[in-house]
């Protein structure tokens, strides 16, 4: 075809029909290529983004053209964007939920969590309607990024034509990779780019971030086989009753910092530090650094056990496939009777077994008769009394056990109220407070009523285990009270990964835990260092141990 032919074809397409596809095609890719990864991002601004990759794949289009070559890296095209879509949107919802990205190596486990959430959230039927609509949303995609290279693959333009696109792309890449760089501090440009390969970036990003993840865990993998006290019988001896270790779900720094929680909280908790003192007992408290924030409450409890930093189910995995020894492998081997009690258990719960827990009591283990509180199985007074029911009432040995209570759980609607201990019988008391006000699909649609709901959560279950460390005053265990994680960034108001820890029982016990511990009474200092949760472990074991292994918690 002469190049005039091609030119006067090239023009006839630029008109009417062929141009509003072109305009359609373009729009396509560059709705593709802008879509935030975060919610701050989610803007009418980002719509005017100019996304540098825009003009590489228009200008690779045009010079491939709808050949074989061009089939090929449209289906490359087409693949690779859609992948990093569903990223991006993975991203926006990691970001929500946990403050942080979402990792395409470690966080493939979450898909079951969350789908799980979500039927709790709003109902299995509309769950499966928002997963079908997903499904066919990324298909959809796909079809239309095939359509829109399509387009641009079938603009016929003459042989120069096509060979000054080639250049051009190849020229619109390296600035691409320049911006990249720059964005990413591996280099300063003299020049600012007129856009952002955001796209691109995030690409980049991911592949990088599985690289690191996996170099992480062969260090982590080695560091895991480094135990100091594993196999030793002589640990813990200085503890002469039971251990009670209760994680506070989403009880976070927020709780003191943030005035909108602070006010109810800080009360509560000076209003109970007065009760439980003049009952006798002696009272610290400090601040950790949790693995995780708005969610993922078992990694809290595996870097608290296992005394090794587990972010990621990468490293919760290999934690349980290692052998290593944890807290509650040493209690067990050295007397001490272990159980958990997981109330929001409610599946196969297999990896248990290698936790080193001897009694496992999960939700249908309880007892609990009453309604649930949507995703929430039952309050976390009716936990605690089941605690001292099935676990704790005539034991013979002393007991090391860990509970995880639920009550300050999303969705944190509806809340119940702190009731005598002998009118909780088997849980159908709670049934009128389970049914009452607006269902989660209702108070989520505003999230100041979300905070308010989450603020009275809390308070809630800090009330239920100060009333249980009241309730055994006369003969205390050791308490070890821990929030597991932060809530939501946009919940808690407060984007640090800080939590409050709370040490209650008898004085010989309570007043060698200031390293972790620093503040006399259940309202931690301003200043107290901030300690990761991943040294309890040795610490624990060191300070209740009479021939500690020097060195080791430090």
């Amino acid at each position: 075809m002469a190049a005039a032919e091609r030119g006067a074809r090239m023009m006839g397409q630029m008109n009417g029909r062929g141009i509003a596809r072109l305009i359609a095609a373009t729009l396509i890719l560059h709705l593709v290529l802008v879509q935030p990864n975060h919610p701050d991002a989610l803007s009418w601004g980002a719509l005017l983004l100019f996304p540098l990759e825009l003009p590489v794949l228009i200008f690779a289009l045009l010079a491939l053209g709808a050949g074989r070559a061009g089939r090929v890296f449209r289906w490359g095209v087409t693949v690779a964007l859609s992948v990093i879509v569903v990223l991006k949107a993975a991203d926006f919802v990691s970001f929500t939920a946990l403050s942080r990205g979402f990792n395409p190596v470690s966080d493939l486990a979450l898909v079951d969590a969350f789908v799980r959430l979500l039927v709790g959230a709003i109902g299995p039927f509309l769950a499966v309607l928002v997963c079908v609509a997903a499904l066919v949303g990324i298909v959809l995609l796909a079809i239309a990024i095939w359509w829109a290279t399509g387009v641009w693959a079938r603009v016929s333009v003459p042989r120069a034509v096509t060979r000054v696109s080639g250049g051009l792309a190849v020229v619109a890449a390296v600035i691409a990779a320049a911006e990249i760089g720059q964005a990413m501090r591996v280099w300063a440009l003299p020049v600012t780019p007129p856009g952002a390969a955001f796209t691109a970036r995030v690409g980049v990003e991911r592949v990088i971030m599985v690289r690191d993840t996996l170099r992480e865990l062969r260090a982590f993998r080695s560091a895991m086989a480094d135990d100091p006290y594993r196999g030793r019988a002589d640990l813990l001896d200085r503890i002469d009753r039971d251990v009670v270790v209760i994680f506070v779900e989403s009880y976070g720094r927020a709780s003191l910092d943030t005035p909108l929680y602070a006010d109810l909280h800080r009360g509560t908790l000076a209003r109970y530090q007065a009760l439980l003192e003049e009952a006798g007992l002696t009272l610290r408290s400090g601040i950790l650094s949790a693995p995780t924030r708005g969610g993922q409450s078992w990694l809290s409890h595996a870097t608290f056990a296992n005394g090794l930093w587990i972010n990621d189910q990468i490293r919760y995995g290999a934690a349980l496939s290692s052998g290593r020894e944890g807290l509650f492998h040493h209690a067990a081997q050295n007397g001490f009777q272990t159980a958990v009690v997981m109330p929001q258990i409610t599946l196969d719960w297999p990896e248990v077994e290698r936790m080193g827990f001897q009694t496992v009591l999960v939700a249908e283990d309880l007892g609990y008769e009453g309604l649930p509180f949507n995703w929430v199985t039952m309050p976390d007074q009716f936990t605690l009394a089941a605690l001292d029911r099935l676990v704790r009432d005539g034991a013979e040995d002393p007991l090391f056990v860990q509970v995880a209570l639920a009550s300050s759980h999303a969705p944190w609607v509806p809340v119940p109220q702190v009731l005598p201990w002998d009118a909780i019988g088997d849980g159908q008391i709670y049934n009128e407070v389970a049914m009452s006000g607006d269902p989660p699909e209702v108070v989520w649609r505003d999230r100041d009523r979300v905070r308010a709901q989450y603020r009275l959560a809390v308070d809630y279950s800090l009330r239920s285990v100060m009333e249980y460390a009241l309730l055994h005053a006369d003969d205390p265990p050791l308490l070890l009270v821990i929030g597991d994680h932060q809530a939501a960034e946009f919940v808690a108001l407060d984007d640090r990964p800080d939590v409050p820890i709370h040490v209650i029982g008898p004085a010989r016990l309570v007043d060698p835990l200031a390293e972790i511990a620093p503040t006399g009474g259940l309202l931690p200092g301003d200043d107290v260092p901030v300690i990761p949760m991943d040294r309890l472990r040795d610490i624990l074991l060191n300070v209740y141990t009479t021939q500690p292994i020097q060195g080791v918690a430090e």
